[in-house]
This record gives C-alpha cells, sequence and structure tokens, in this order.
C-alpha cells in the first residue's frame, strides 16, 4: 500500500468549495499536497499543463483533458472525474499512459431530474417572464399551459431518465419514452410507455433529453428531428450540449416551429455571448447547474475523492471507466 503523504493531488471542480467541508479537510489530512482551481471556471488545456506536473491524482470537473494536458503529467496515475461525462477527457491518451479513469454514475441522478422537471414546468407556466415583469413594475396577465393531460417525451431512460419519470407521474402527464434498452418493469410501475422517435416526436407537448454524449447521439437533434417534433412543443436539455445543433434550434424557435427551449448543457461551456439562443426571450439558459444541489454534489465529491485515493493507495477502484 502506498504512503498517500508522498501524493500530490489537483482538484479543479468549481463547486468543490461549496460541498461538504470533512471533503476537503479528509483529503488534506490524507495526502501531502493538495492544488485547487481557484479560477470559477473549468480549466483548459494550457491551465492543466502548468498545474499537472508533479501531481499523481486529479480529481475533475469539466476541464479540457487531453492528450497535451496528460504529456504534461508524467506521474499521474489517476483521474477521479467529479460526474459521469467523459467528453472532456481523452480517454484513449489516459490508457496509453496507464492514468486510470473514474467517475461517479447515479450520485446526481435526482438533481438532474428534479432540475428537468423544474425547467418544464417554468417553461410551461412562464414563470421568469412573469418575474420579471412584476420586478418591473408591472402586472402581467399571463396565460401558462398546464402539464396535466399533456405528453411528455424522455429521449433517454436511463438513470435521469427514470428519476424524472417518477416525478412526472404525479403530475398526471402521459409519458413516452425512447431507449435501447426499455425497462418494462419500470414502464409498468410508473405507466411509462416505450415507443420509436418517429412515434414520440410528432405526439410530444415536451420533449426532454436523457441521452449519453457519444458520437452516435452527438447531433441527434437536428432540422429532421425538430421537424418531427410537434408545432408548439418545447425542448428540454440537461443532458448533453452536443445532442443539439444549436442552430437548427435557433431557425426552429425563431420560425414558431418550438414554442420554447430550456437548455442547461451547450456546445460550447460556457457559451459564447454571440450565441443566438441567448437573445430569444423564449429560451431558458441556466448554467450546468443540473447537478449542483447539496446531495448530490456531496455524493459526487466523495464518490470521486474515494475513487482518487483508492488507485492512489493501489486498490482496485470502484467504477473505472478505461
Amino acid at each position: 500500500m502506498s504512503d498517500l503523504k508522498n501524493f500530490k493531488v489537483l482538484v479543479t471542480p468549481t463547486s468543490y468549495g461549496s460541498m461538504d467541508p470533512s471533503l476537503k479537510t479528509d483529503l488534506e489530512d490524507l495526502v501531502g499536497q493538495v492544488v485547487y482551481n481557484t479560477t470559477g471556471k473549468p480549466l483548459s488545456s494550457q491551465q492543466l499543463q502548468e498545474l499537472l506536473p508533479g501531481c499523481q491524482g486529479m480529481i475533475a470537473g469539466l476541464d479540457e483533458i487531453d492528450r497535451l494536458a496528460l504529456d504534461a503529467a508524467p506521474e499521474l496515475k489517476v483521474i477521479a472525474r467529479y460526474g459521469v461525462g467523459l467528453n472532456n477527457v481523452d480517454l484513449g491518451a489516459a490508457r496509453e499512459k496507464g492514468i486510470i479513469v473514474t467517475n461517479t454514475p447515479g450520485a446526481n441522478s435526482t438533481a438532474v431530474a428534479e432540475l428537468t422537471v423544474a425547467l418544464i414546468l417554468d417553461l410551461m407556466r412562464g414563470v421568469l417572464p412573469a418575474v420579471q415583469k412584476t420586478k418591473a413594475g408591472g402586472w402581467p396577465r399571463s396565460k401558462g399551459y398546464s402539464l396535466e393531460g399533456k405528453t411528455v417525451g424522455l429521449i433517454g431512460c436511463g438513470a435521469i431518465g427514470k428519476k424524472a419519470a417518477q416525478r412526472l407521474a404525479g403530475f398526471g402527464c402521459r409519458i413516452l419514452a425512447y431507449d435501447l434498452y426499455p425497462d418494462q418493469e419500470f414502464a409498468k410501475r410508473y405507466a411509462v410507455r416505450y415507443s420509436s422517435l418517429k412515434e414520440i416526436l410528432p405526439q410530444a407537448d415536451v420533449v426532454s433529453l436523457h441521452l449519453p454524449g457519444t458520437p452516435d447521439t452527438a447531433g441527434i437533434v437536428n432540422r429532421g428531428f425538430l421537424n418531427m417534433m410537434k408545432t408548439g412543443s418545447w425542448l428540454v436539455n440537461t443532458a448533453r450540449g452536443d445532442l443539439i445543433d444549436e442552430q437548427a434550434l435557433f431557425e426552429a424557435l425563431q420560425d414558431g416551429k418550438l414554442r420554447g427551449a430550456a437548455l442547461d448543457v451547450y456546445s460550447q461551456e460556457p457559451p459564447s455571448r454571440e450565441n443566438p439562443l441567448l437573445g430569444l426571450d423564449q429560451v431558458i439558459a441556466t448554467p450546468h447547474m443540473g447537478a449542483h444541489s447539496d446531495s448530490a454534489t456531496n455524493a459526487m465529491g466523495r464518490m470521486a475523492l474515494n475513487e482518487c485515493l483508492a488507485v492512489l493507495r493501489g486498490d482496485k477502484p470502484q467504477f473505472q471507466v478505461n
């Protein structure tokens, strides 16, 4: 078993400081040195090339962990991702260099599902515009839409999609789901009906994305997908930014095909100020906050910490992905 006091660990998730304080104290008590990301944003490859030399462990956020960053870290043994997404990690380069990559599956599923439902309700009831007008001295008589009796299409029904379905079941809406691996027992328990995209999109009043980011899913929400959607429907994305062709979505919103959209993730994060979607009143934009609830951040932080320390000790991690 390795002496952890010989190791240096880089911690980059921007929310780490807001978690259970024991996470920081436990890590600092166990390892020799801890370096934190103090920028408030995910780190670029160049920034990592400056911080990673001399590090044996990394608890990673949404940083750009490419081959150049890994080339600068010859002592690195483990990248413990805080979260599940691996789009920004060069897994091939990590494998070549013998660096173990782990993630934290399931830790944030409840938090993301809750934000999904919040965004659906916000879109349909026009909460944000009403708040803004009331604070400006107005007294708007805005007309919203009830979720009861509407059809919600969940595109992807894994851990987060299922948690969203469980919460939506109490609203009296009809739930359709698309998934490559249907769970019929779950569907029966929560009155979910699995179907194809071609059947779901024309019927759904709300389409909510819960797919992983893979080469097969990149750009799945393209012009063809949007054209199949019901006119006047809403789109919610709390999954991965690269699922959506953002220009196609902008056009669908501008021409009235879609009534609105709520986005917590983007093709570029943070999104550019020039991103035309941010200029549309019918778009709710949040800063990739789906996983950032108290329980989720603490759970992910503890899981990532345990995975990092396991590898440094020479033990087998529970959630290795490469």
